[in-house]
């Protein structure tokens, strides 16, 4: 029962604002990508959508298949997707990423540094950023039920948000 009312309290933060990071702005990151470093501010005017994984979480694979879709389906309307791995080991991503064969930038945290500022809860977590760099939405876990409402989000933030210079 204290695991289950620990969850519930971490949720509740997450979602109604017990923190600062659900005030506004998505913090800030540079993190080594695959080919290049990953800076959050180079996608500003983006809206976009971070998702933290790991290569033994059985959700994160079902993720990628999805990721790889809506990018397909959404990126000449301006998202863009960073896909965060927190493996220490990062033989264990790359065989994931080979394997999944994503089509968006993938960053690496193994020191699990900048998923501590986004304070993540489960994996995967999925961050919606609008265009210009304010958080969104934070969601903990990936359900194929709960497609029709990320992208409803995403929809709706490509077609709403404005860039603020």
């Amino acid at each position: 029962m204290r695991g289950f009312i620990k969850v519930m309290g971490v949720l509740v933060s997450l979602f109604f604002g017990n923190s600062s990071l659900y005030a506004g702005s998505a913090p800030d990151f540079e993190l080594d990508g695959v080919n290049e470093k990953i800076k959050l501010a180079d996608y500003h005017g983006s809206v976009v959508y971070i998702d933290f994984w790991a290569s033994w979480c059985g959700p994160c694979r079902k993720s990628f298949p999805w990721m790889n879709e809506i990018k397909e389906r959404y990126s000449a309307k301006g998202l863009k997707i960073i896909a965060i791995n927190l493996d220490a080991n990062k033989l264990d991503a790359s065989q994931f990423i080979h394997e999944m064969k994503p089509n968006f930038d993938i960053a690496f945290d193994p020191s699990g540094d900048v998923a501590g500022r986004y304070q993540v809860a489960g994996m995967p977590s999925a961050y919606l950023i609008d265009r210009n760099g304010e958080l969104h939405s934070a969601h903990i876990g990936f359900r194929s039920k709960d497609i029709p409402m990320l992208e409803q989000e995403i929809s709706l933030l490509l077609s709403t948000s404005k860039v603020e210079n």
